[in-house]
Formats: C-alpha cells, sequence, structure tokens
C-alpha cells in the first residue's frame, strides 16, 4: 500500500516535446554547412602543336613541267593571226620565241614527234613523280583539244567573208586568248611548284591519267602475274608426276 501511495505521490514526467516541423512540407532542410563536395578537378588541356613536313617540288620536276605548256602553246599561236594583225603591238610580247619557234618549225613532223614524245616519254614513264605526269597530261589534253577547230575549219570552209567567216574570227580570237591563260598559269604554278588546275581541262586531264595510270599498272603487274601462274602450273604437274 505504502508503494502505491509513493507511487501516486511522484510527480507525472512531462513528455518531451517533439521539434517543429517545417512550415512547407515539400521544401527540404539545408545541408549542414560541416558537409562540403570535393571540388571539380578540371582536366588540363594541353595545346597539342601538330608539324606538317614541307617536301618542295624538286627543280627537274618544275622544269619538265613548264616546258610541257610550250607545246599546246607553240601550237596555238596559229589562232592568234586575225589578233596579230589586228593588233600588231601583241606581236611584240612573241617575238623573245621567235628564235624557238624557228627551231620548232624546222623539224619535221615536229607537232606529232613533240606530242609521242611526251605522251610516252613522260605521261606513261613511271620514272617521273605524278606532279610532272599530271601536268604532261594536261598539256597533252589541251593540245589535243586544239587540234579539233582546226579540222572543223578544214572541213566546213567557212571562206573569207561573211557570218562562217567573223564566227570562225571569233572562235579563234578565243582559243588564242585560253591557251595564252593556260600556258602563263601552268608556267608560273609549274615555276612555284604549285599543281595547275586548268578550267576545262584539268577534269579531262585527270580520267586520261586514270586510265594511263591503270594500263601502266596492267603492263608491269600482269606478265608477273602471268608468270606467277605459270610457276604454279608446272609446280603443280611436277608434283603429279612424282
Amino acid at each position: 500500500m505504502a508503494s502505491i501511495s509513493l507511487l501516486r505521490l511522484s510527480p507525472i514526467p512531462t513528455p518531451k516535446t517533439l521539434s517543429k516541423s517545417h512550415p512547407f512540407s515539400s521544401f527540404n532542410p539545408p545541408l549542414t554547412p560541416f558537409l562540403k563536395f570535393p571540388p571539380k578537378t578540371r582536366l588540363s588541356q594541353k595545346s597539342t602543336v601538330t608539324r606538317m613536313s614541307y617536301n618542295p617540288t624538286p627543280a627537274t620536276d618544275r622544269l619538265v613541267s613548264a616546258v610541257s605548256y610550250t607545246l599546246p602553246f607553240f601550237n596555238s599561236l596559229q589562232y592568234g593571226r586575225f589578233l596579230f594583225t589586228k593588233y600588231p603591238s601583241l606581236a611584240l610580247l612573241v617575238d623573245p620565241l621567235i628564235p624557238l619557234l624557228s627551231l620548232y618549225r624546222s623539224i619535221p613532223y615536229a607537232s606529232f614527234v613533240a606530242f609521242f614524245a611526251l605522251y610516252l616519254g613522260v605521261v606513261r614513264n613511271p620514272s617521273f613523280s605524278q606532279y610532272v605526269r599530271f601536268n604532261a597530261m594536261q598539256a597533252v589534253t589541251l593540245d589535243v583539244l586544239l587540234v579539233v577547230p582546226l579540222l572543223l575549219t578544214r572541213i566546213l570552209s567557212p571562206g573569207r567573208a561573211g557570218l562562217g567567216f567573223k564566227l570562225m574570227v571569233w572562235g579563234h580570237n578565243a582559243l588564242f586568248l585560253f591557251s595564252c591563260f593556260c600556258f602563263v598559269y601552268g608556267l608560273a604554278s609549274s615555276v612555284l611548284g604549285k599543281t595547275p588546275y586548268l578550267p576545262f581541262i584539268a577534269e579531262a586531264a585527270g580520267r586520261q591519267w586514270f586510265l594511263s595510270k591503270l594500263a601502266l599498272y596492267s603492263d608491269i603487274c600482269w606478265p608477273k602475274m602471268m608468270s606467277g601462274y605459270v610457276n604454279e602450273e608446272l609446280s603443280a604437274k611436277r608434283n603429279d608426276l612424282l
């Protein structure tokens, strides 16, 4: 009984008050100040320097490429006779080339000899570099295209007056100016060691140059392939006999 009375007389402990909740239920309380994330590491960006090797064009390749453009230029001088007659001052620009022209004209069939020498001796010759062979192919292509108007003139025979004659004069003048531009552009680019791309000529020359490379490759590799095939056949027959 005494114990019951003591329990009644003992003070009732007050319950602990709970912490008040945040007024906004969706809001997360801020993080404690002592929690810190490690700083983001920045990758060190090192500047990379790329070095390109510059291989200058040899002097012999430049010389052969520059000389190859003289072939279509010499053959195109006949188209400039109307301009030389109308403007005699233009003939002064060709005067330094008269010794070379006289030497070129003194050789019989000089244009055909120079054409085949340039095509067979340079374009189809693997000892020359691709730079020289491409320039020679452009010169050969331009020389072939310059023959076409001359053949048309001889076939159609426009005469010496009328509309046909005027069209022939305009066409010859345009061909001569275009040939002069190609000669100067090709000569200057070859001297500087750069690859000239003649308008209307480079694409056709590229196709012909690819075909010439393919033919050259077949001429070189086909005998080797055939010899290897023959050797395999002979070895097989020898094994059969043994």
